[in-house]
């Protein structure tokens, strides 16, 4: 499924592909170009064995990071930052559902 030329929302991603996390975006967005973790890493503008890590659960994105790589993408700033934000919270052992939306 490629989600290049899309813009779905962070429910969208969920109900279709299960509780997304910023690392399986990225490893979804990343095979659906079929590039390589380096090439891809060099896109976003991070080291490969940090976009590894990212992949599989062993290190998380911060919300700044997330934005910036949104804006790289061309995909939806509020979707990351919200997906980069719940994964800290949770981490925390905090429960909370949170909303993201742009400051005008």
């Amino acid at each position: 499924m490629s989600i290049r030329n899309k813009n779905f929302g962070i429910d969208t991603l969920n109900k279709r592909l299960g509780k997304m996390t910023v690392g399986g975006f990225l490893r979804a967005w990343r095979l659906s170009e079929e590039l390589s973790q380096k090439e891809f890493a060099q896109q976003i503008k991070m080291l490969p064995a940090n976009l590894c890590d990212i992949e599989k659960g062993r290190k998380g994105v911060s919300p700044e990071k997330a934005e910036e790589i949104a804006k790289i993408l061309g995909y939806s700033k509020a979707v990351l930052v919200k997906m980069a934000l719940e994964e800290l919270l949770e981490s925390a052992g905090l429960k909370y559902q949170i909303e993201v939306k742009p400051v005008a």
